[in-house]
């Protein structure tokens, strides 16, 4: 049997498209390990999953100041001593990642044991740890054409994201008994990622006595960003992360606002859902994500709201125009020739596993 080491982590987005991989990678007899964080949510997400797990030592990489940036150096070493270990005893053809700092040591390793590395950079311009690491990979897939030309020569394959194909399965019906919510008005979701999105929660909660006269409105605010104060609030749900019903929480949808990490927005995209972006901003990120909602609005994917121009007029504002003309941006999304990025990507690892085996 094949066998194949996937790693990436810190965050969801650094995950879901290892497991959106999961189904055609065993299909392809690929027997199948993880390699995360100790303690990070690639941990849960991964054994919910039913995949063999193992947690290294793992330090950040910041582009700021912070006195951890003189320890974390030593734990990215012992990251990667770890990592050379675990990819020596498993032994696998080939090593796919999803980016993330856990993912550095990982990929480094594998490439000194000689072992083929696959990256995937979601964003239009590609992160800390991917920069590091793209020199160690064999091919590097990506969402965006843009991103390609940024690319070494030769390296660069133009993929889309992987989706978990159970996104697609998801009923209204179901959405409704979980939410308690019913057909009588149009349903507004929010998503903040699976650390939550502070500004957007606050905005969101402030503008919500006006949001719930037009609309019923589900939170998916992040973990420990539950609003005591709002519970039972009519019309309004929280909750902190979902996995299995998100499917139909999406179904249930009729406008999504959302932060544009390039995950999330491909399933927007893939899903066909209306939707307001509120990237990060660029003081508080690297600014990809300005550049992945500049993208999709340009295309007309996707109303978009800055921090700094952000209200509850703004919002509700955007959320209204969005909702009005949501028919229009559902036959632009429709129009779209997707990639499969799950076969596509699938066939890559499958070839360079069978060529090392050779």
């Amino acid at each position: 049997m094949k066998k194949i080491v996937l790693t990436g982590g810190g965050t969801a987005g650094h995950v879901t498209p290892n497991i959106a991989l999961l189904p055609a990678l065993r299909e392809a007899g690929f027997e199948v390990r993880y390699i995360g964080s100790h303690n990070g949510i690639e941990k849960e997400l991964v054994k919910a999953a039913g995949i063999p797990y193992d947690g290294i030592s793992t330090g950040k990489l910041r582009r700021y100041f912070d006195l951890k940036n003189f320890t974390d150096p030593f734990r990215v070493i012992k990251g990667f001593g770890d990592a050379r270990k675990l990819l020596k005893k498993y032994r696998p053809d080939v090593v796919f990642s999803k980016g993330g700092f856990v993912s550095v040591p990982v990929v480094l390793a594998a490439k000194q044991l000689k072992i083929p590395v696959i990256i995937h950079e979601s964003d239009m311009t590609p992160g800390l740890a991917n920069k590091i690491s793209i020199p160690a990979a064999t091919k590097v897939c990506c969402n965006f054409p843009e991103t390609a030309k940024a690319l070494p020569e030769g390296k660069a394959v133009v993929t889309g994201c992987p989706i978990r194909s159970e996104l697609l399965a998801g009923t209204k019906e179901a959405g409704y008994a979980l939410t308690g919510f019913t057909e009588e008005k149009p349903v507004l979701m929010i998503i903040g990622g699976s650390l939550g999105a502070v500004h957007v929660n606050n905005a969101v909660r402030s503008a919500l006595p006006e949001l719930l006269k037009e609309f019923q409105v589900v939170h998916l605010c992040g973990k420990g960003r539950i609003d005591e104060i709002l519970k039972g609030t009519p019309g309004y749900v929280q909750f902190e992360y979902v996995q299995e019903p998100l499917k139909d929480i999406f179904a249930m949808a009729d406008v999504v606002i959302s932060r544009a990490g390039a995950n999330a927005i491909c399933e927007l995209l893939a899903l066909r859902k209306p939707n307001v972006l509120i990237p990060l901003s660029a003081e508080a990120s690297r600014g990809d994500q300005l550049l992945n909602a500049e993208s999709f609005r340009k295309q007309g994917f996707s109303e978009v709201l800055t921090e700094d121009k952000m209200n509850n007029e703004t919002l509700i504002a955007a959320v209204r125009k969005v909702y009005a003309d949501r028919a229009a941006y559902i036959d632009l999304m429709s129009s779209h020739m997707e990639k499969d990025a799950v076969s596509v990507i699938t066939d890559m690892l499958r070839e360079l596993a069978e060529g090392r085996r050779k």
